[in-house]
């Protein structure tokens, strides 16, 4: 078996062997460096021959290990160990301990010495001489009876081979292995070199420590009437311990399977607690010293002192700071020395440098210019359907034909198929855009409030855009994919009579709005108006009409309060007023952003001939129509 204990010392198993193990060496080098500093260290059961005990001389031959695969696991799964007789080098093969066991940390545990060890074939053969003296006279007697016949071998290996065969099996091979020791133990083993613990995959593909002879050890402890009462003390202590530091009973079992210490028990523990998972520690703000936490901070107290956010507590601290100490900072926190500069040099490292300064002052601008952005919005986009697009391409919108009613299955359950007409209306993105600069003299003068003004009128300008290019297409009335334009009297979505917003004109755009059909020309749609858009002139007018009142009759009864809302779009020109469906029902419009670029952006410009910091700011936008069907059209006289 093999297990690991990453405080064994080089070439010793669980710290248990004393000196390394046999060294290879070379008759013509004098002193040779131990190639098995870094070795694992790894044990196996082989058998013993009893029939070639010799009571005179005290002596045993056993086959020590043979080249039969053995079940093995380590971090990639299971595998089969095979320890090759080439790779093996004998070096000093004289003296090498025999010990109870693997039970070497005490001189009554030393039973023995390896008298040689030689290789025959596929297995390697070692005489052993056992002690005399009194207290290893019950193990001699066994051994000579064959009561005894397991022996048990710690080796260190210097690498590996792995080799995987068509049907995924690994086999690994060292590259090269030497003996350490020969322990006998009280089990039986297979005349094959093969009788290893049961358990041996799960466990003991890992270096260093002592692993069990028995049939199926199964991770539980001997029973106490084969162990001395030391050994069910050191039990009962690692368990204990373990107990204490919260480790669980498999630890527990590992520890005394290993044949730890009180004190080898201890580090141990000490080790897996110090590697557990550390609890979470929940701050109320992130730690000042951390340069991304600095920046989103100083990003927020600029952005506040700008009139474009909100300031937290975590911020405030920031906001007494000018444009030029957080210029000043963020070239410190870059590495960068500015002690004896200038003002002039220290505002160019920070603009121009490796600082993060410049992304400071662009999320700053970034929020200040969306804050405004948002504001300005124009009301026409709660009538449109909002897409994000990946590219600039043309963008086709296809609007399929309603299906009609389900028809009911013949008895053979039988599906008829169903054939839809297709519309398609086109747009595409285009991109909008100024440059705004924050000079030297505004960063030496702290003005942020002309730089805030500057960035806000940036955001109300990309609303302007947008609202421009929607007015443009209701007012410009555009012709579709089908040739004919967006509001036409063919279609029916032009009232024939004109008038101001009222019960009766009203009620007239309602109904045909209802009736409206859809591609084939006879499913009735519904389009349903919800949005009411005048101009500024009609706003008064359209309050009105749409106003809650309480009735004393029945006549007074306002029937459209609460059922149409209100858009009042000033860029439109007086002349006509609107009805739109809900765009979630039947959408008519329909605007698109770049992906991940919605809104206005800013952007920091590199530009040598700016003294100071310049930024961009543009827009990716585009608006088009999608279906007239959701519209309808009135014009006031």
């Amino acid at each position: 078996m093999t297990t690991e204990n990453p405080r064994a010392p080089a070439g010793r198993y669980d710290g248990k062997l004393h000196g390394p193990p046999a060294e290879i060496t070379d008759d013509t080098t004098p002193n040779p460096a131990n190639p098995w500093a870094d070795a694992e260290t790894v044990l196996r059961t082989a058998r013993v021959a009893p029939s070639s005990w010799d009571p005179e001389a005290y002596t045993v031959e056993v086959v020590a290990a043979t080249e039969t695969p053995v079940a093995r696991r380590d971090s990639s799964g299971p595998f089969a160990e095979v320890l090759t007789m080439a790779a093996l080098h004998l070096g000093r093969t004289g003296d090498l301990p025999v010990y109870d066991s693997h039970r070497g940390g005490t001189a009554r545990a030393t039973i023995g010495i390896v008298r040689s060890m030689r290789v025959e074939g596929d297995r390697l053969v070692a005489v052993l001489r056992l002690s005399q003296a009194d207290d290893a006279q019950p193990i001699v007697q066994r051994v000579s009876e064959g009561t005894i016949r397991g022996v048990s071998i710690g080796y260190s290996v210097r690498g590996w081979t792995t080799s995987t065969a068509a049907d995924g099996t690994r086999t690994k091979r060292p590259t090269a292995w030497a003996v350490a020791e020969i322990s006998l133990t009280p089990e039986p083993a297979d005349p094959n070199a093969r009788v290893r613990s049961t358990n041996g995959p799960d466990a003991t593909a890992q270096s260093g420590s002592l692993s069990s002879n028995s049939a199926d050890d199964g991770g539980h402890d001997m029973p106490k009437d084969t162990i001395d009462e030391a050994e069910i003390t050191r039990r009962k202590t690692i368990r204990t311990l373990c107990r204490a530091a919260g480790m669980g009973s498999d630890f527990a079992d590992d520890l005394i399977d290993s044949d730890a210490t009180e004190t080898e028990a201890k580090a141990a523990i000490h080790d897996a607690a110090q590697t557990r998972r550390a609890p979470v520690i929940r701050t109320a703000m992130p730690q000042n010293d951390d340069p991304a936490v600095i920046m989103q901070r100083q990003s927020d107290a600029l952005a506040y002192r700008m009139g474009g956010g909100d300031l937290t507590d975590e911020s405030r601290p920031y906001a007494e700071q000018s444009l030029f100490d957080m210029a000043r900072d963020a070239v410190q926190r870059s590495g960068a020395s500015v002690r004896g500069i200038s003002r002039d040099e220290i505002l160019h490292r920070a603009a121009h440098g490796t600082s993060d300064f410049p992304l400071i002052v662009s999320n700053a601008a970034g929020k200040t210019a969306q804050a405004a952005y948002q504001a300005a919005e124009s009301p026409l986009k709660q009538l449109c359907r909002k897409q994000t697009l990946r590219d600039f391409k043309t963008s086709t919108a296809i609007k399929l034909g309603e299906f009609g009613e389900l028809v009911e299955l013949p008895e053979s359950g039988e599906f008829q198929a169903t054939s839809a007409g297709e519309t398609g209306e086109s747009m595409a993105l285009k991109t909008f855009g100024r440059r705004v600069d924050l000079s030297r003299n505004l960063i030496i003068n702290d003005d942020l409030g002309l730089f805030g003004s500057t960035v806000a009128a940036i955001g109300q300008a990309a609303a302007q855009t947008e609202a421009t290019q929607l007015v443009a297409l209701i007012t410009d009335n555009p012709t579709m994919s089908d040739g004919t334009a967006v509001f036409d009297a063919s279609r029916g979505n032009v009232a024939g009579t004109a008038g101001v917003p009222s019960t009766t004109t009203l009620s007239a755009a309602r109904e045909a709005m209802r009736k409206r059909t859809g591609t084939d020309g006879e499913m009735l749609i519904d389009a349903a108006p919800k949005f009411l858009l005048v101009d500024p002139s009609l706003e008064t007018t359209a309050e009105e009409i749409l106003a809650t009142i309480q009735p004393n009759t029945t006549d007074a009864v306002n029937v459209f309060a609460g059922k149409l809302t209100l858009l009042v779009e000033p860029r439109l020109p007086e002349g006509f007023w609107y009805l739109f469906s809900d765009p979630s029902r039947l959408a008519s419009m329909r605007y698109a952003y770049l992906s991940g670029a919605e809104g206005v952006q800013i952007q920091r410009r590199e530009a040598w001939d700016t003294l100071g910091v310049s930024f961009r700011a543009y827009l990716d936008w585009g608006a088009g129509w999608l279906d007239w069907r959701g519209a309808h059209r009135v014009a006031e006289s």
